[in-house]
């Protein structure tokens, strides 16, 4: 057993107004199963690559044990799978590969195939397989299950459990209820570090941020009355400092000498008073940072007086004459929540294109919908996202301050919403497209993975609003408890088999 003691880490990039980690002090386990969750644009994927030394940065970073970084930099991908496995841990035996694949319920013979003809899935698998068959390793896990189907994701989980000695950053609760002894959280104000998993983070965080708002309310009380205070305290000092004006005027031959002495001591005063209130009003402001305010997001669905608004009878995509999957039968009404189910490359987001009415794709089947029917969609690449807020709302014919308003409810501040949308993160795009699409008003929403990338938080804040607003709402998702919470039906997409 060894530790990663961290001491005064300090980090912003060059640049930056504010710095990302500013004097950050902890010490973990290595054979902790950690959890690492905040905000995006918090820090977590910065503080994963301080960690492995690809930053510079002030304070000290101790550690007595190899860390390694997933994904991994694979240099070669044409290379065969088993040659790239060996390159990253040159001690793993044969008989100890096919053991954690068959783990993994992934079969030996893709050690023989180039590692770029591997599923995405599967390269994930072999990657997790390579590094944790490192000797002397502690490894950084970044956001593992992205993309990845509920099996896929399920058998990670499985194998991920019976390890020890990492990090891993996912926005998956199911997931890091399951693999995790620790939770490490990047706050507002601080990085706290907790035992157990999610769950219980989650019900102890709240429970501070209960007690935490109590006492600021109460901070704000005695913040506004120390402002008034303060006020109070200056108009008297601009009292006294008008005293031996006053007097010069009255045409009186009083003692100016004394009157200016004693008119000083009280200025004197006045100020040393003034800024003992001013100092107390920063020190209580400063006991507001760290609690994490999830405030409301909202949502204006249309109600389609047509029910069903789509009636979708033995639909089957057409690729090049081949059926895609089996014939699938659903009616979408008002209020429904249809969650479309299948593994990766089943066939879901070809039913989302369908249904959206502006793919070529050839299918079979009937597909009844009504001539004006208003689609709101979030589509699950963000690659194709340019420019500003600004541009980009006008494009879409949104209301750009209920926007952006949307975009700050979901912890953008200032500087992220003067952002190119090209220069954010993945979280952030993905934010941009939810943004936008509960901005609008539709009779039906349309959404194909929309949380990849996006924070517990916000994702907490998407289901409140859905179970307030309660949209009519198709839907792609992974997160298997967004999946619990959201959908009142279920259809589930299979591959048709050759």
């Amino acid at each position: 057993m060894s530790q990663i003691n961290v001491q005064n880490l300090t980090f912003g990039y060059e640049g930056s107004l504010k710095n990302v980690f500013e004097n950050v002090s902890f010490v973990l386990d290595t054979d902790w199963k950690l959890g690492l969750i905040g905000r995006n644009g918090k820090g977590k994927t910065t503080f994963l690559k301080l960690l492995v030394g690809e930053y510079d940065y002030q304070g000290t970073i101790s550690k007595n044990v190899d860390i390694n970084y997933f994904p991994y930099d694979i240099k070669d991908k044409n290379e065969i799978t088993l040659d790239i496995i060996l390159s990253i841990a040159p001690n793993a035996e044969d008989w100890e590969i096919i053991k954690e694949l068959n783990l993994l319920n992934t079969t030996a013979d893709i050690l023989y195939r180039p590692y770029n003809t591997l599923s995405g899935g599967e390269q994930v698998k072999v990657q997790l397989v390579a590094l944790f068959l490192k000797q002397d390793n502690f490894l950084l896990i970044d956001e593992p299950t992205n993309h990845l189907d509920k099996e896929a994701r399920d058998s990670i989980i499985n194998y991920i459990k019976n390890k020890k000695g990492f990090i891993v950053v996912s926005h998956d609760r199911h997931f890091l209820d399951n693999v995790c002894d620790h939770i490490i959280s990047i706050n507002n104000a601080n990085i706290d570090i907790q035992k157990g998993n999610y769950s219980s983070w989650k019900e102890n965080m709240d429970r501070q941020n209960s007690f935490e708002q109590m006492q600021n309310e109460k901070i704000n009380r005695d913040i506004s009355r120390l402002e008034v205070a303060a006020k109070s305290t200056n108009e008297w000092s601009n009292a006294v400092e008008s005293t031996k004006v006053g007097v010069r005027n009255s045409g009186l031959r009083p003692d100016t000498g004394y009157i200016g002495h004693q008119a000083a001591k009280m200025m004197k005063r006045s100020k040393v008073i003034e800024a003992r209130i001013e100092k107390a009003i920063d020190e209580k402001k400063n006991l507001l940072n760290n609690i994490d305010r999830q405030d409301n997001l909202t949502i204006k669905p249309l109600t389609n007086k047509r029910n069903p608004i789509m009636i979708l009878e033995d639909v089957q995509a057409v690729y090049d004459g081949v059926e895609i999957f089996e014939p699938v039968s659903f009616d979408i009404c008002n209020g429904d929540r249809i969650a479309l189910i299948g593994k990766n490359g089943a066939g879901k987001s070809s039913i989302v294109k369908l249904i959206l009415n502006e793919s070529k794709m050839d299918f079979k089947g009937k597909i009844r919908r009504p001539e004006t029917l208003k689609i709101s969609y979030v589509s699950q690449n963000t690659d194709y996202l340019k420019g500003n807020l600004k541009d980009f709302a006008k494009a879409c014919d949104i209301d750009e301050s209920i926007f952006k308003a949307m975009l700050a409810k979901m912890s953008f501040d200032r500087i992220e919403l003067d952002k190119n949308i090209e220069d954010m993160s993945e979280g952030q795009k993905k934010k941009v497209l939810i943004a936008k699409s509960i901005t609008e008003s539709a009779d039906i929403y349309v959404w194909d993975e929309p949380l990849n990338y996006i924070d517990i938080l916000t994702r907490e804040q998407i289901e409140e609003a859905i179970l307030k607003y309660m949209p009519t709402l198709v839907f792609v998702e992974h997160d298997d408890t967004f999946v619990q919470k959201i959908a009142t039906k279920r259809i589930v997409i299979t591959r048709k088999e050759d």
